[in-house]
């Protein structure tokens, strides 16, 4: 069965829920486009996400969900939010969602965490998971270690559950490389940030636009917080600083904020440029209904020139 089928949408995709960037405004903009549309709840206190969950009712009568970044320092009072909000679709990130998952279950909610281990895939199907969603290394922001071409079937293999994919996809070969892999679907996050529709700055999608195929660089694996942003002066001092063995409070100095600034204001030279490493093979800024189509057309192209 299809990703789209479980979730009861038009396309086998989800957005990503990127913090900042997958806001009410965006996340109803991917529902009514035809995929499942998340709100990110980094950077937001309890009470921002639910008024953003209540924005996004109006805005839609799609299906649309959810991701909790489980290291936000308010995840205890919004796992309880989501609850009273009727929300029915749930991504989580970060952490482990374990403790959550009797009461989420209990409201009908579906939950679809994202792992980058087969261990933590298998813990969370025991725990009551409805799926995974398996992120390679390639994805922007925070990252695991292994690619999404070894990740996907590793898990596929260790559980039951749907699984879904996701890290390096932009194209209709790369859902198709999904399928192939076992997956039920795909979960984006780079090809939408150069959607009509996506809330960051210009500067921030022309820099996306720029972007080559290795111009992305992870900061932050001395200290165990791997995160995947586009090479600029705040990316190669920071790099320069670990190589150092700069401290992760000392490391902080050039992070903190630094998101906000690349999102908000633009600033694509000291702030946090994150995307993913398929940022090379976007060339154009288009409706996120068009990105979603080709997508999808694109990958049963591809599977028919394979037959």
């Amino acid at each position: 069965m299809k990703l789209n089928e479980i979730l009861g949408i038009e396309f086998p995709i989800i957005q990503g829920g990127m913090a900042n960037i997958a806001t009410a405004e965006f996340a109803a903009a991917c529902s009514n486009a035809g995929a499942m549309g998340l709100i990110g709840c980094g950077g937001m206190n309890t009470e921002q996400l639910r008024a953003e969950i209540r924005k996004c009712k109006s805005l839609t009568d799609k299906p649309f969900g959810v991701n909790l970044m489980l290291m936000n320092p308010c995840a205890d009072e919004m796992a309880d939010m989501v609850i009273e909000e009727g929300v029915k679709f749930l991504t989580t990130g970060a952490g482990n969602p374990t403790k959550y998952m009797p009461k989420w279950k209990a409201a009908g909610i579906k939950v679809f965490p994202v792992v980058a281990a087969v261990a933590l895939a298998k813990m969370l199907e025991r725990a009551g998971a409805d799926g995974v969603i398996a992120e390679g290394t390639e994805s922007g922001g925070h990252v695991g270690e292994t690619t999404t071409m070894a990740l996907v079937p590793q898990v596929v293999d260790a559980v039951s559950i749907p699984v879904v994919a996701a890290g390096g996809i932009a194209d209709g070969r790369q859902l198709a490389a999904a399928y192939a892999l076992g997956a039920c679907g795909a979960q984006v996050g780079t090809c939408l940030l150069t959607s009509v529709e996506c809330p960051v700055h210009q500067n921030y999608k022309e820099a996306v636009l720029k972007a080559k195929d290795r111009d992305t660089t992870v900061t932050g694996r001395s200290v165990g917080a791997p995160v995947r942003i586009i090479k600029n002066k705040m990316a190669r001092e920071y790099v320069q600083q670990e190589y150092a063995g700069a401290t992760k409070e000392e490391l902080e100095h050039y992070t903190l904020g630094s998101l906000r600034r690349a999102v908000f204001d633009g600033d694509v030279s000291t702030g946090s440029v994150m995307c993913g490493q398929v940022a090379g093979m976007l060339h154009e800024i288009k409706p996120v209904r068009q990105i979603l189509e080709e997508l999808v057309a694109g990958c049963d192209a591809c599977i028919k020139n394979l037959g």
